[in-house]
């Protein structure tokens, strides 16, 4: 076991009716609140499922878990391990604070897309949830995240948004007001996973895999400098940043997703790495 692992935290499941923290065989750094990305230690031989997922472990044990912008309390992981039955545990999770934003002065086709571009957005959002869908074994989600650029958040992660005086479903990342052509590094290794030159909503996009379902998804960028399936490092420039798509000007839009749930960036910033 790394150094770095034997750091982590002892969290303890949360029993339904509050008799007391049972004893468990998992360990977890970080909190348990709405759009928190968690990392975790297991022992040799556990099996973990959450969310319909069936989670891997590194070779030191770690696992990672997404908590959704909306994730329900509590949250249920199975376990079992060697020699013992399935246990089903329970963590209270922590609502978010979320904020409401208000967006005026958009093209009226942005705020509501003409029904001759509607197959087109379903077909781009396909690509989006299909990369965000993929698993692989690499551990950059493990490490302490960077920011991809330097600048001013003009817009939080979660918060409800008013398009033109409509709400619109929540903001699933972080915005950072820069000038386009800013070079974007990457917040953590991975492996590029999408790019999109076009896309209606996010314009020029990229994705990369950090690996066990986390994937940051960057957008409205003015030039891609990397292909599809190449490594990178944490730190790499791999875009610049632009108003590409629908955007009211220069900005980054970074997110980050566990499989289908939306997770905040910023947090992944301040939190300790496992490695």
């Amino acid at each position: 076991m790394s150094a770095a692992v034997a750091l982590l935290a002892v969290a303890t499941a949360a029993a339904a009716a509050g008799a007391g923290p049972p004893a468990t065989p998992l360990r977890f750094h970080g909190e348990w609140r709405q759009g928190a990305l968690l990392l975790g230690e297991a022992p040799p031989g556990c099996a973990i499922r959450f969310d319909g997922h069936d989670l891997a472990l590194t070779r030191d044990g770690v696992f990672v878990i997404g908590l959704d912008r909306d994730e329900p309390s509590p949250a249920r992981i199975e376990v079992r391990t060697p020699g013992a039955p399935e246990r089903t545990l329970e963590y209270p999770v922590a609502p978010g604070d979320w904020k409401v934003q208000r967006i005026e002065g958009l093209p009226p086709q942005q705020v509501n897309p003409p029904p001759q571009v509607v197959a087109r957005i379903r077909r781009e959002a396909q690509q989006i949830l299909a990369a965000r869908r993929a698993s692989s074994p690499l551990d950059g989600f493990a490490q302490r995240f960077i920011w991809p650029v330097h600048g001013a958040l003009s817009s939080v992660f979660g918060s409800q948004r008013i398009l033109n005086g409509e709400p619109k479903q929540p903001h699933y990342g972080v915005d950072l007001a820069v000038p386009s052509g800013t070079p974007v590094r990457a917040p953590a290794d991975g492996r590029v996973s999408l790019v999109a030159h076009d896309f209606y909503f996010t314009g020029t996009t990229l994705m990369l895999d950090h690996g066990h379902g986390v994937q940051s998804v960057f957008a409205h960028l003015s030039r891609i400098e990397v292909r599809l399936g190449q490594r990178v490092r944490q730190g790499q420039v791999i875009a610049l940043s632009g108003a590409s798509g629908r955007a009211t000007g220069p900005n980054l839009h970074w997110g980050v997703s566990w499989f289908d749930n939306h997770v905040d960036p910023a947090a992944l910033v301040a939190r300790p790495p496992l490695r």
